[in-house]
């Protein structure tokens, strides 16, 4: 049986971590992001162009495994959710 780490938000679209393996995961892209927005505004002048588009690379492939992984670790799919009543629009 697989283990969920995520589960779909209540309202709106996305996940929240349910597990300490998807808090974890969460807290390790949030960390990764600020640890090297900090590095880059201190080691890499604000005119080096080409050093922000490779950042801005980087970060946007982490995101995306990151999504990736939480994705399969979802209990449920991902979609606009209105109060939990699986994509029912609120009469």
């Amino acid at each position: 049986m697989a283990r969920y780490w995520f589960q779909p938000k209540r309202y709106g679209y996305g996940v929240t971590p349910v597990t300490w393996e998807g808090w974890a995961l969460t807290g390790l892209l949030a960390a990764l992001l600020v640890i090297s927005i900090v590095a880059m505004k201190l080691w890499v002048d604000r005119s080096n162009f080409v050093a922000w588009i490779v950042w801005a690379a980087i970060a946007a492939g982490v995101t995306v495994w990151f999504a990736r992984v939480a994705r399969q670790r979802t209990d449920g799919d991902w979609r606009w959710r209105w109060d939990g009543d699986h994509g029912a629009r609120p009469r």
